[in-house]
């Protein structure tokens, strides 16, 4: 069935021969193992004698052997259109022409290419969703441990409210399982087998795509058979899932590297993720922050590299949606791979420098929503007549260059008195336990709040939810183990059975 070799040199050199070099590197275990099924399933279904299934299986076996010696120095020598015709020789090479060809029954390039690369991508999507896993799992332990450890929350670049590490790395946990989560939906899409397609339009030969699909691991068929060739979308969900973990990532990475800034100085990085400057000799740089900013663009570029490809592409077979641009998005997941790693170690070694945080908290009066807050509930005035009061002392306590500590209650009694018409009630110590950090935190516990008791049900929730999506990854990897073994016992049961005949 190989073409004519009349291609032009230009056409061998920039198209065909980085074609096979894509599926040398990636996907000719996908191949042979989709060969392998077909001829699994042709057999049961009579559409092979025993004997010549017998004889495919054991060169497919001899091939495979031959090409785990050999693939690393394979190369394109124009002698084969394309890797498929490649294998497709050897297999004739090793039965003979008439019985290798019979392997091609019912099936088209365009299905076996389509369910590779679903192959591919279903193992990258797993991997990735265990480092993912781990991640998740090393948050939600450092939040729990930094429950009570102050830090200071910013809207709009400036300070704005004080709230703990453990509630601002559960908002990331939340995020982070949120993209587990569409990773998983992404997964689902992948799962479902193209075999049997076809061309476009199926076969009208007695194929069974269910048996298709159980050999080689997927959870259930692709139904529509033109969709199976035509629709990306199980590649574009995947790398746009991928995309906006990394992107979330990335946004999470830019809090750290502010914190981390000597003008802040609220996060400690330890002399093992240093690196220091090779003539300034005070310079301490944590530079994995940098790379982790860095290697989420990198990613997400790549992320985005398949999506464009497939933008404004035909609702048909093209190229476009082939080894080239996948090779590109496997990138993307050897980016994620190292973001995952990296973060997961450096959120378990940073510290919080807790004395920078107080200091910072009280300089800016972030506190004063608490104070204005606790004004309406003791005082019973409304929030506005609170607001105005606290803004007027926020305001003095700026212009004189004081923190809240050093809040004079004969100036909140006459801004109180003004706004209200009467004195207060409450005292100078009351005031002064409404401007802590502590107090501000205690009395959020609703939720969602960074109150401990809050947290700690939060947290519950996020290992339930950890639990829940590592089972399902573990589920499908342990499903694609039972699948492959399937496959093997089948076909040795076909080898067998020529035997016996």
């Amino acid at each position: 069935m190989s073409s004519p070799l009349a291609h032009a040199p230009v056409y061998r050199e920039t198209v065909l021969a980085p074609l096979f070099a894509v599926v040398t590197r990636h996907h000719w275990r996908h191949l042979l193992c989709v060969n392998r099924a077909h001829a699994v399933m042709l057999a049961e279904r009579d559409l092979l004698t025993a004997a010549d299934a017998a004889a495919i299986l054991g060169a497919i076996d001899h091939l495979e052997a031959h090409l785990e010696r050999t693939i690393d120095t394979l190369e394109y020598d124009s002698a084969h259109e394309d890797f498929f015709f490649y294998v497709e020789s050897e297999l004739r090479a090793r039965t003979g022409a008439d019985v290798a060809g019979r392997l091609h029954t019912g099936r088209s390039r365009n299905d076996v290419d389509q369910t590779i690369l679903r192959m591919a991508l279903r193992e990258r999507l797993l991997a990735l969703g265990a480092d993912l896993a781990a991640l998740v799992g090393t948050v939600v332990a450092v939040a729990r441990r930094h429950r009570s450890s102050l830090v200071v929350a910013y809207t709009h670049g400036q300070p704005a409210q004080p709230t703990t590490w453990g509630h601002y790395l559960g908002a990331f946990a939340e995020l982070l399982l949120r993209d587990a989560d569409r990773l998983l939906h992404a997964f689902s899409t992948v799962d479902r087998s193209a075999m049997g397609a076809a061309a476009i339009t199926t076969t009208g030969l007695p194929i069974d795509r269910v048996r298709m699909a159980e050999l080689l691991g997927f959870a259930s068929v692709q139904r529509n058979a033109y969709g199976c060739i035509a629709a990306c979308d199980y590649a574009t969900e995947s790398y746009a899932a991928l995309d906006l973990l990394l992107l979330n990532i990335g946004r999470f990475v830019q809090d750290l590297g502010q914190w981390a800034s000597f003008e802040v100085g609220h996060l400690q990085v330890p002399e093992s993720f240093v690196q220091r400057s090779s003539i300034m000799p005070q310079k301490r740089n944590p530079v994995p922050i940098e790379h982790l900013r860095l290697l989420c663009s990198v990613g997400s570029g790549h992320c985005r590299t398949v999506l464009l490809a497939m933008h404004n592409t035909p609702f048909t077979d093209v190229n476009d949606n082939e080894h080239t641009v996948h090779e590109v998005g496997y990138a993307a997941f050897d980016a994620a791979h190292r973001v995952l790693a990296l973060l997961e170690r450096f959120v378990g070694a940073v510290t919080i420098d807790d004395a920078a945080v107080r200091r910072h908290i009280a300089d800016s009066c972030i506190t004063m929503t608490e104070v204005a807050d606790s004004l309406v509930r003791s005082e019973g005035i409304s929030f506005a007549q609170a607001h105005a009061i606290c803004s007027r002392l926020a305001r003095t306590l700026a212009d004189r260059g004081l923190p809240l500590t050093e809040l004079s209650y004969a100036a909140f009694a006459a801004a109180f008195d003004e706004a209200v018409g009467r004195p207060p009630t409450v005292t100078d110590a009351e005031l002064r336990r409404f401007a802590t950090p502590e107090h501000f935190i205690a009395v959020r516990d609703r939720i969602g709040g960074p109150a401990p008791a809050a947290l700690d049900t939060a947290f519950e929730e996020y290992e339930r939810q950890l639990a829940l999506v590592t089972a399902a990854f573990d589920a499908h990897r342990e499903r694609l183990a039972r699948a492959a073994a399937t496959l093997t016992a089948a076909a040795r049961q076909q080898r067998t059975r020529a035997g016996a005949g």
